[in-house]
């Protein structure tokens, strides 16, 4: 037998349902279906796509070196401040991503903190391909660290100091042990981080430009098209809505178990 839904709480999640669904049909509704193909075949999308996926993946690798220690030292070792750490870690997501891109420009660009440093060794970042993938990095670390720490968190404990009783060092517990048990909070992590590394807009405009086959990745693309051709821009909107949409379905799985 079916519960009656209270009318006060179906009324508005049919409306925050609208809100969120309605967008995206708008999207599909006034798409140039007709002339989808060969605007995607365009040279300056496929630039934009290219490197798109290229940058978003170099984010990815990197976030990976970087954000899976990160997130075993939070996880595993206690520490004065690790609080703060953990703030400051999480930071990038609710903070406003122009504000990312000038604290990046302050400490990297050419008057930056370290920019001068940079400079003498022939590394130049903003407005550079590099620059775009620290901007897209400092961006989506985050949900990576968050992922694997929740992963070492729900790990279970006793292997590896099973482990550590048998003489394996702490390093390559991590590597034969620790690692193993949390490869799809990793592989999630991952995920999501290249998802949204692909979706990145203000630090990347703000501390490496927007320059065709340099700088301009997909939704740089989209905000350039939007003042000049408001079909192409709709046609990479959807074309970066296809990619997300096959993120959540690949990423269904894991987080309904």
């Amino acid at each position: 037998m079916r519960s009656k839904v209270p009318i006060v709480l179906l009324i508005p999640a049919l409306l925050g349902l609208g809100l969120l669904v309605l967008p995206l049909v708008g999207l599909l509704v006034r798409a140039p279906w007709a002339t989808l193909g060969p605007r995607l075949a365009e040279p300056t999308v496929l630039a934009a796509l290219r490197l798109s996926l290229v940058t978003a993946s170099c984010a990815t690798a990197l976030s990976l070196v970087l954000g899976v220690p990160l997130a075993w030292l939070l996880a595993r070792v206690e520490f004065w401040g690790r609080r703060v750490i953990r703030a400051l870690v999480t930071l990038p997501l609710v903070l406003p991503p122009v504000v990312g891109g000038v604290a990046l420009l302050l400490v990297f660009g050419r008057n930056g903190l370290f920019g001068a440093a940079l400079e003498s060794l022939g590394v130049t970042l903003p407005f550079s391909t590099p620059g775009v993938v620290l901007a897209e990095t400092f961006v989506a670390m985050p949900f990576l660290v968050i992922a694997v720490e929740g992963a070492l968190r729900g790990a279970d404990r006793r292997y590896e100091e099973a482990a550590a009783t048998l003489g394996a060092g702490r390093f390559t517990t991590f590597r034969r042990v620790t690692l193993p048990m949390i490869g799809p909070g990793i592989a999630a992590g991952a995920v999501l981080c290249w998802a949204r590394a692909l979706g990145e807009f203000g630090a990347t405009i703000t501390f490496a430009g927007n320059f065709p086959g340099r700088t301009q990745t997909m939704p740089l693309a989209v905000y350039l098209a939007l003042e000049t051709d408001p079909a192409a821009a709709i046609t990479l909107s959807l074309l970066l809505l296809a990619v997300s949409v096959l993120l959540l379905a690949l990423l269904r799985e894991r987080w309904v178990s």
